[in-house]
C-alpha cells in the first residue's frame, strides 16, 4: 500500500515522504528509523489494479518455525535462519520486522500484533498463551493442526459446489446461445415464408425482432446488471444481506448455524487448551460468528462471570446444539473442557460434510433436470413451427 507521510527529518526540515509499506505503523516505522519525527500518515489511494497484495504465508511460516524450533535454535535464531532463506520481498520485510523487535527486547506475541495483516488475533493470542507456559513449539502444533482441520472443512465444501456451479453456468450459456444466436436465425426464416404462421412461429419472429432491433440495449442492461451483482457481491453490506436471507430459509438456516457453531467450538477449544481464560476467550472468538448470533457470546460471557456453568450458560444464549450441550457437561465433570469443545467442533464438522454431500446428490439431478428442459423447449420452440407447416401442406 502507498503512504503519505509529512514528517521533520534533520537537516531537511519538514517533507512530504510517499512510502510504500504494508501497514501505517509500518510507514511510522521506516521514518523512525531514519531519525525523523512523523507528523501525519495518509493512505494514498492509486485505483484499481488486478495485482492483489500477496498473502503472508502463514501456514507454512509456522511449520518452518516450529521445525527449528524442535530442532534446538532459539527464537531469535529461528527467525534469522527463515530470514536468510526467504526469497520474497514482502516476507522478507515482515520477518525483518518481527526480527527487529524482538532485537528490541518485544515479545512474540508484541512482535506479532505490529502485524495484523500477516498474523490473525488467533495466532497471536495462541502465541501469547505460549509465553505463558514458555512452550511455543506446543502452541504452534496446536494453531496448525486447527488450521489443517479449518482449511480441510473449507475445500470440502468449495469442492462439492464446483461441479453444481459449472453445469448452471454452462447450461445457461448454451440457453444463451440458443437464444441471442440460433433463434433469431429462425424467425428470419419464418417471416420469410408469410402467410398465416403458428403462434409459435410469430413468438419466434417477435423474438428476432426484439434482438435485432434492440439487441445492444439488451447486452448492456445485461453486462450492467452482471456488473452490479459482481460489484455487490465484493461489497461485505451485500454478502451480510445475502447471508440474513439464506439464514431465514429453514433448512439451510439449521445447517448454517450448526456450520457457524463448529468453528467456534473449534477455535474456543484450541484457546483454552492454551490456557486462555474462558471469559477472554470468547470476547476472541465472538467475531467468527454472524452478527445476529454475536450477542449471545456476550451473553455468556456475562453469566459466566456471574458464576454459571459453561453447558448452562451456552445452552441459555443458543449457542449449543443438543449433542453439544452433553458433550460441555462431560467437559465439565472430567475438567478437559478444551478437548470437548474440539471434539464439538469434529462431531458438527462430520454432520455438516453429510449433509453437503446429501444436498450435492440431490441438487445435481434436478440442476440436470431444469437445465435440459429450458435447452430443450428451445429447441422444441424452434421446430415445432416447422412441424406445423409440414401439417398444414400436408
Amino acid at each position: 500500500m502507498r503512504y503519505e507521510v509529512k514528517a521533520v527529518l534533520a537537516g531537511q526540515g519538514t517533507v512530504l515522504l510517499k512510502l510504500d509499506a504494508e501497514s501505517e505503523d509500518d510507514a511510522r516505522l521506516q521514518v523512525t528509523s531514519q531519525g525523523g519525527m512523523v507528523l501525519n500518515v495518509r493512505r494514498r489511494f492509486t485505483g484499481w489494479t488486478l495485482k492483489s497484495a500477496p498473502r503472508f504465508p502463514l501456514a507454512h511460516f509456522s511449520q518452518e518455525l516450529l521445525s527449528l524450533l524442535e530442532a534446538g535454535l532459539s527464537l531469535v535464531e529461528s527467525i534469522e535462519t527463515l530470514l536468510e532463506k526467504e526469497q520474497d520481498a514482502g516476507v522478507r520485510k515482515i520477518i525483518a520486522g518481527l526480527l527487529s523487535r524482538l532485537y528490541e527486547g518485544s515479545t512474540f506475541s508484541r512482535a506479532l500484533e505490529a502485524y495484523p495483516q500477516a498474523f490473525p488475533p488467533l495466532y497471536t493470542a495462541t502465541a501469547k498463551a505460549s509465553e505463558r507456559t514458555g512452550d511455543l513449539p506446543e502452541a504452534l502444533t496446536r494453531y496448525l493442526a486447527y488450521h489443517a482441520q479449518m482449511d480441510l472443512v473449507r475445500k470440502k465444501l468449495i469442492g462439492a459446489s464446483i461441479y453444481p456451479v459449472l453445469l448452471l453456468v454452462i447450461g445457461l450459456l448454451v440457453a444463451l446461445f440458443l437464444l441471442v444466436f440460433v433463434v433469431p436465425k429462425f424467425s428470419s426464416i419464418y417471416e420469410d415464408v408469410g402467410g398465416d404462421l403458428p403462434w409459435l412461429s410469430q413468438l419466434l419472429i417477435q423474438w428476432g425482432h426484439f434482438v435485432h432491433e434492440q439487441g445492444w440495449q439488451f447486452a448492456a442492461t445485461a453486462a450492467g446488471t452482471l456488473a452490479l451483482i459482481g460489484y455487490g457481491i465484493t461489497r461485505p453490506a451485500f454478502r451480510a444481506y445475502l447471508a440474513r436471507q439464506l439464514w431465514r430459509i429453514p433448512a439451510i438456516g439449521k445447517h448454517l448455524r450448526v456450520y457457524q457453531l463448529a468453528r467456534f467450538y473449534r477455535t474456543l477449544g484450541m484457546l483454552l487448551r492454551g490456557g486462555i481464560p474462558v471469559v477472554r476467550a470468547l470476547e476472541m472468538v465472538s467475531d467468527l460468528l454472524p452478527p445476529h448470533l454475536r450477542p449471545g457470546v456476550q451473553g455468556a460471557a456475562v453469566r459466566l462471570r456471574e458464576g454459571k456453568t459453561i453447558s448452562s450458560a451456552m445452552e441459555s444464549e443458543g449457542l449449543t446444539t443438543a449433542v453439544g450441550s452433553r458433550m460441555l457437561r462431560v467437559g465439565e465433570r472430567t475438567g478437559l473442557m478444551g478437548e470437548m469443545m474440539e471434539r464439538i467442533g469434529n462431531f458438527h464438522d462430520e454432520e455438516i460434510a453429510r449433509w453437503v454431500e446429501w444436498m450435492t446428490k440431490l441438487i445435481e439431478p434436478i440442476l440436470m433436470a431444469v437445465i435440459g428442459g429450458v435447452i430443450g423447449g428451445i429447441i422444441i420452440l424452434m421446430y415445432m413451427p416447422i412441424f406445423q407447416l409440414a401439417g398444414s401442406i400436408n
